[in-house]
């Protein structure tokens, strides 16, 4: 059991566990984010333009409510509610947009980063090579003739 725990303990304090676990997050606020921006300003807008219609009302009924009396409902009606698929549609290409987007901007950013540091690197001037052993010798042995 101690084997399991330690191995355990290996596997999440690994770098890529923790990335993952951030990037889920995060993602998950994303897409909060993105859900609020199609449910609150696209659908409206879409809304207005196919007639003050909402798609998540968009249905087919197919057994209509049963109703006594006094109004209440006695069987619930029966229907396809196909718009509410439609939304879930769109915000499904509107995230997969978003993220593209972001994705593409964070790639274009990196590689222009990089760009500059193979810059800096070209630019930096190398270091001479150490020379060799013969060198040494041969450069001492002229010292000494020289004296």
């Amino acid at each position: 059991m101690k084997k399991f725990f330690e191995d355990f303990k290996a596997f999440a304090m690994k770098g890529n566990v923790i990335d993952m676990a951030v990037g889920v997050v995060v993602g998950g606020a994303f897409g909060k984010i993105v859900t609020s921006f199609v449910n609150d300003i696209i659908t409206p807008l879409l809304g207005i333009l196919l007639g003050k219609m909402s798609f998540t009302d968009l249905k087919w009924v197919i057994t209509p409510a049963v109703l006594d009396e006094t109004g209440n409902v006695v069987t619930a009606e029966l229907a396809l509610t196909y718009g509410n698929f439609i939304q879930q549609v769109i915000d499904f290409l509107i995230i997969s947009l978003s993220i593209f987007v972001v994705l593409r901007l964070m790639m274009t950013l990196k590689s222009k980063f990089e760009k500059k540091e193979e810059i800096v690197e070209e630019a930096a001037p190398e270091a001479p090579p150490a020379p060799s052993e013969e060198l040494v010798t041969l450069r001492e042995i002229r010292d000494l003739l020289k004296k």
